[in-house]
């Protein structure tokens, strides 16, 4: 028998995770020099308050001990494991458990996908690698597909306020005051595993069309393929209010009408640098299933 685990970078909480019958290993974040684990010890409520009162917020990553443990638990009970971490590019945490996976008693039992994933599109290779289980791959096979359909997604997001992108170090402090003075709303791409600014726009209502007319672009031209075979997955992601994020998928479905989008929350890792108000929009392509 198979299990999937995967992080809480991927947005699956943990009780969403029973429902799914996989396991999710809460990251551990950084709050004026206390530890937290998502979902466990801190909501995302808590979470975005104590953003917006200003604390020093930083992610962090699970010892390899603690990686460990939930190796060994699961193992008692399945075969062999699937783990599904945040993109290496992003975080150590993947490097740390693929190195992890080749000590005993993991080796061959435990199989580390990098395919570049986080939030989202994390999710959706979860989902993926659900399917491929039932449709009865191996675990060496699940990441051997998995990791061949690496490049095969993307995701657009833009930021509300840009001092969240400020603190984060990802832009300076007079960059961050003269695009608040004139409205700049940056739009940031995430593929094969790293965030990098895409464009930038004057106000938010032309940040979300130019997210729209990009990933409109993609599906028209690199996943233009996969489109015709009814194979890419639409993929909406917010870490704004309610009404906002029903407003954004609304706006979504009107632009690609007759698609399914799987609207999920930015997970906390993505939102602890963009701060609340974040938008997205992404696809991700099925994996095929050549063995």
């Amino acid at each position: 028998m198979i299990q999937i685990i995967t992080d809480s970078h991927s947005g699956i909480t943990q009780k969403e995770a029973k429902k799914m019958g996989i396991e999710v290993l809460p990251m551990p974040f950084m709050i004026d020099g206390r530890c937290y684990e998502e979902d466990v010890t801190l909501s995302r409520e808590s979470f975005f308050q104590k953003l917006k009162e200003g604390a020093k917020v930083s992610t962090s990553q699970p010892s390899p001990d603690v990686v460990g443990k939930l190796w060994s638990r699961v193992l008692k009970h399945y075969d062999q494991i699937v783990y599904i971490p945040i993109s290496s590019g992003l975080s150590s945490s993947c490097s740390t458990a693929a190195a992890l996976a080749q000590q005993k008693p993991y080796r061959g039992r435990v199989f580390v996908v990098d395919n570049g994933r986080v939030s989202t599109p994390q999710r959706r290779s979860v989902m993926d690698a659900i399917e491929l289980k039932e449709k009865g791959c191996s675990a060496a096979q699940i990441q051997k597909i998995l990791e061949r359909a690496r490049q095969d997604m993307t995701i657009y997001v833009t930021v509300e306020d840009l001092q969240y992108l400020k603190r984060g170090g990802r832009i300076s402090a007079s960059a961050a005051a003269i695009g608040s003075a004139l409205n700049i709303k940056p739009v940031l791409q995430f593929d094969t595993g790293m965030i990098h600014s895409f464009q930038k726009c004057r106000g938010f209502h032309k940040a979300r069309k130019l997210m729209i007319d990009a990933m409109r672009s993609d599906l028209e031209g690199k996943f233009l393929d996969w489109s015709r075979r009814g194979a890419v997955y639409l993929l909406a992601a917010s870490s704004a209010s309610l009404e906002v994020t029903e407003s954004w998928l609304h706006q979504i479905r009107e632009a690609f009408p007759g698609m399914d989008v799987l609207c999920d929350n930015l997970s906390l890792g993505v939102s602890c640098h963009i701060g609340p108000g974040g938008l997205g929009i992404g696809c991700s392509c099925r994996p095929e299933i050549r063995l």
